[in-house]
């Protein structure tokens, strides 16, 4: 008799077992000293957490397709522990390959429901996957365009964090440059922070280019943003940055 399919729901039953069976409650403690909202989690450590995925993406790849992964994100996003929420993501990330234009819809879906409710669970999903959303789907960059003004903070890290691939590449620099500038009137530490890394990931590429980027955009810059963003210049010329960019007082 041929061995029966593990369902989503299956397999989400047992990622949930396998990760009670693992709990920590004290790792569990440590792990909300990185966070200033509430996060529940197991306390199970990151390399189990990608084993686990490792192995459930195994035991279901000859029979699962993408649509299936996707069907196991909306069953574990919900869940408030962030190993739950990894998990799924880490399975859903090994279809990438397969990536529907439509998962992008899925994904703003998730953030505004606050499924990905932390910086830890946006930054593991979300780069990666909507990345390769991006890159394979050009239509989708003006819509992303859109998230940068949404409500959820969850939504505009996302809409920052999508970029941090594809500025490896020179044909994004435009868009991620654009990009960090719509959030420049963020009041929110947590978009701040991630356009700044945004901006650093990008002066890779030119750190001439980011240069002139800041200078050009001078006081507009939060502080926040701006020490992300220059972390990778001498201290010297860090210091430059710090002081040409400051606002003048009246």
């Amino acid at each position: 008799m041929p061995k029966k399919m593990k369902t989503p729901a299956a397999v989400a039953a047992e990622a949930r077992a396998r990760l009670h069976a693992m709990a920590d409650h004290e790792r569990a403690l440590q792990v909300q000293k990185y966070f200033r909202e509430t996060v529940r989690s197991f306390g199970v450590s990151s390399p189990q957490v990608r084993e686990l995925a490792r192995e459930l993406h195994e035991a279901t790849r000859k029979d699962w397709s993408v649509g299936d992964a996707v069907s196991l994100c909306d069953r574990l996003f919900p869940c408030p522990e962030l190993e739950a929420k990894s998990v799924a993501a880490l399975v859903l990330l090994r279809y990438q390959r397969k990536f529907p234009p439509s998962l992008f819809r899925k994904t703003h879906g998730w953030l505004k429901k606050n499924y990905l409710d932390n910086w830890a669970a946006v930054d593991i999903f979300c780069p990666q996957a909507l990345g390769v959303l991006l890159a394979r789907h050009p239509q989708l960059l003006s819509r992303i365009e859109e998230w940068a003004v949404e409500p959820s903070r969850w939504v505009r890290r996302a809409s920052i964090v999508a970029f941090l691939k594809l500025v490896k590449r020179d044909e994004y620099l435009d868009a991620a440059y654009a990009m960090a500038a719509r959030h420049f009137a963020s009041h929110d530490d947590l978009v701040q922070k991630a356009a700044g890394w945004l901006l650093r990931e990008a002066g890779k590429r030119d750190m001439g280019r980011l240069e002139k980027f800041l200078l050009a955009h001078g006081p507009a810059v939060p502080r926040t943003t701006l020490r992300y963003a220059i972390e990778r210049f001498p201290r010297g010329k860090r210091q430059e940055l710090l002081l040409r960019t400051k606002a003048q007082r009246k």
